[in-house]
């Protein structure tokens, strides 16, 4: 079969050796993506038949590389910045996670249909209970940031059962509004929610702070007491890199354990890798062999 090229985005995608299936990771830019590393050993481990590949989309043509995908034999792809909001809007169904974060980070072709999942905050919870043994179900959490990583990780962590969970924002109006959205899944957990500006951080020790803001970007701290953190609090930042983030060496000089979001970005990978072959692989070794690489010298 011959490549397949969309005149209006410019994109050739080649079909997949025989035999095999076709899934890829699709973003703008695409280059720095761990996606393709982290699936080929997912593949290898489970022998599962596939070809993931990068896939780089024009800014304005995700849509139709989505259905020059298709045409190709793809039959998923991740999804990653810019275009997690527009793969929502092409989903024909879309998982409860993926309704509630209003973004898509995983698509699965169902013959004619699209459904749409977002694995990010299953990611995070796995993460934090499987590989690093602290758990949701009767904690207090704080939740840094009330942006598009903040709302995709909510439910998923009121579904753990934690005994509070408080959203805080340098705008407040927005981690309110966070809390109006998800008030009725929080009763349902019997988890006391709340959220506003950094005045609504307790001066005294969570269980858990996640920082979901982009301040590490930019080794940039978000606003919160210290008193927050205590010796046996996990302080957790969704951003990760070769060296510990400048939230991770705050909170360890606070007297917190830390961790980034390496895992996450592994265990999201795993649930999605589930969502399209209904096998799940073992994310502890591919975890562990990544982040060997992340640290290794140059």
């Amino acid at each position: 079969m011959d490549p397949i090229e969309s005149a209006a985005s410019s994109v050739v995608i080649a079909p997949p050796a025989a035999g095999y299936e076709l899934y890829a990771v699709v973003g703008n830019p695409i280059a720095h993506s761990k996606s393709p590393f982290i699936h080929a050993r997912f593949a290898q481990q489970t022998g599962e038949r596939i070809e993931y590949r990068p896939l780089l989309a024009p800014l304005d043509g995700f849509a139709q590389t989505v259905r020059t995908f298709r045409a190709a034999g793809g039959q998923g792809l991740n999804v990653t910045v810019p275009f997690k909001l527009e793969a929502h809007s092409l989903a024909d169904k879309l998982s409860a996670r993926a309704a509630a974060a209003g973004a898509v980070n995983t698509l699965r072709f169902d013959g004619e249909r699209i459904y749409g999942d977002n694995t990010d905050g299953v990611g995070l919870v796995r993460d934090i209970e499987a590989n690093l043994g602290v758990h949701f179900a009767g904690a207090r959490v704080l939740l840094l940031g009330a942006g598009g990583a903040a709302r995709g990780v909510v439910l998923p962590m009121l579904e753990r059962g934690p005994r509070a969970l408080a959203i805080v924002n340098r705008t407040a109006a927005k981690a309110e509004a966070l809390v109006a959205q998800f008030e009725d899944a929080a009763r349902e957990a019997g988890c006391a929610l709340m959220g506003g500006g950094p005045a609504v951080v307790e001066p005294q020790p969570y269980d858990i702070i996640i920082n979901a803001t982009a301040g590490s970007l930019e080794a940039a701290l978000p606003e919160c007491d210290d008193r927050a953190f205590g010796r046996q609090t996990l302080a957790y930042d969704m951003m990760y890199g070769a060296q510990p983030t400048v939230f991770m060496q705050h909170a360890q000089t606070l007297g917190a354990r830390v961790a980034d979001g390496l895992g996450m970005l592994v265990e999201q990978a795993a649930e999605s890798f589930f969502i399209w072959r209904a096998v799940r692989p073992a994310s502890a070794p591919v975890l562990a062999e990544l982040r060997s690489l992340l640290i290794k010298p140059s």
